[in-house]
């Protein structure tokens, strides 16, 4: 086993029994209107984060891009994002909303990312001023913010992470597409922003595994 291999494997759990990796989280990866990449993609690789999140902010600057570039566009892997607020009131959850809100209008990904660029300077005026930037319908995004419609859906991503065991962000769940996880093949799961490499390795070995 590789230095690399080793020291992955001291920083991950591995979901070992089913009850542990709940199906309907599984389940859920097939059907999320927030991804990037190809449906059938072998891989899926979730993220659960906070837009105030330092770790995440890293974790986007530094590894996502190779992580897309190498895997995600080239029809490897499906990568999902999922939304943990750290906190129950606030910039995290005002910054997911504005991102749901986006994406109401077809523009998540671009608020997604405006939102990580800004590296946790967050506010209204942020959020009005990508919104502008992205061409969005200012009244309607408003308005979507005001009513709370996204609220209950950011924090049932929230509890989809403690259901995985994540109590911090960022947290990472990596799994073959088309399969649920057993006891054989379990669910990987990487709590933190670790070096792209790591998160190569994990990739390799279920896209070895994976029907050719």
């Amino acid at each position: 086993m590789s230095r690399l291999s080793t020291w992955l494997r001291a920083a991950v759990f591995l979901c070992g029994f089913l009850w542990l990796c709940p199906l309907w989280a599984a389940d859920a990866i097939r059907t999320d209107d927030r991804a990037r990449g190809q449906a059938n993609a072998p891989v899926t690789l979730i993220e659960y984060s906070d837009f105030t999140c330092g770790y995440c902010l890293k974790f986007f600057k530094e590894t996502w891009p190779r992580i897309q570039a190498r895997y995600v566009d080239t029809g490897k892997v499906r990568f999902l994002y999922r939304d943990y607020p750290r906190a129950d009131q606030g910039p995290g959850v005002d910054a997911a909303t504005a991102a749901r809100c986006a994406g109401a209008q077809g523009k998540y990904w671009p608020m997604h990312d405006r939102l990580f660029a800004e590296g946790g300077r967050l506010g209204k005026d942020v959020y009005l001023k990508h919104a502008a930037a992205i061409g969005l319908d200012r009244t309607m995004f408003e308005q979507c913010a005001k009513d709370g419609r996204y609220t209950t859906s950011i924090f049932e991503d929230r509890q989809e992470a403690n259901q995985w065991g994540f109590h911090g962000t960022p947290g990472f769940i990596l799994v073959r597409t088309n399969s649920d996880p057993t006891d054989k093949e379990p669910a990987v799961a990487i709590p933190g922003a670790f070096p792209f490499e790591m998160f190569a390795e994990e990739i390799d070995r279920l896209l070895k595994k994976a029907p050719q």
